[in-house]
């Protein structure tokens, strides 16, 4: 059901197609934005909920140091070559996120005068709407790779999905990432097809090229949703 005073895109696509480039594009363009990536970090930090959660079912060999960080190599080490294991820590974690983002995206048709904090997703305000009118809804992007999965389709205006060829995947979690071949492909293999995020899109970007082109894709979108 969509959200009254929002118009809510949904942003998602695969591990490393380019989510968070595209994503910054529409915060430029005036959208209130939030990384799902992001405040699950949050959530898992030392004295959160969540994080004693997942030391309870995953243990302290996953901890940078004793009562400290978790160390997400490690973690993601286990879940991802277990479904179950990785089933087991999105039940944990996908909740806490959820209740996060429905209580982000009450606040945001309160924010249309307000200034973004630069780098905080609690204040990714826009500055102005892409629709004209005083009575034009608030534009806001949520940013989740298990977006449609978690059920956040239903909710949102419009379902724009980014996308990449597999090598370039490969390639980015090698290089930006700090991930071996073997580590990447199996991050990789762990998400459904690109194809079947695709096939529920209604705006689809091709990342495969040079940020130029991205940046065009994303102006007619832009400009097609006014």
């Amino acid at each position: 059901m969509p959200l009254k005073g929002v118009y809510l895109i949904g942003l998602t696509g695969n591990i490393a197609c380019g989510k968070s480039t595209v994503l910054e594009m529409l915060r430029e363009r005036g959208a209130h934005v939030l990384d799902a990536d992001r405040v699950t970090h949050e959530l898992q930090q030392p004295g959160e909920p969540v994080y004693v959660e997942i030391i309870g079912a995953f243990g302290v060999d996953i901890l940078t140091a004793p009562e400290g960080p978790i160390d997400r190599r490690k973690l993601a080490a286990i879940v991802f070559s277990d479904p179950i294991a990785l089933r087991r820590l999105e039940q944990i974690v996908h909740p806490a996120v959820h209740a996060r983002i429905e209580a982000w995206l009450e606040e945001v048709p309160r924010r249309r005068d307000r200034r973004p904090e630069t780098g905080d997703w609690r204040h990714s305000a826009a500055l102005s709407s892409p629709v004209s009118g005083l009575s034009s809804p608030e534009v806001a992007v949520i940013d989740a790779i298990k977006l449609l999965e978690s059920g956040w389709k239903s909710v949102c205006d419009t379902i724009w999905v980014v996308t990449c060829p597999p090598e370039q995947q490969l390639a980015r979690l090698i290089a930006t990432r700090g991930m071996s071949a073997e580590e990447a492909r199996t991050r990789i293999a762990a998400q459904p097809p690109q194809a079947h995020k695709i096939a529920q899109a209604d705006v689809v970007i091709d990342n495969g090229g040079t940020l130029e082109e991205t940046r065009r894709q994303v102006d007619m979108a832009w400009q097609a949703m006014r």
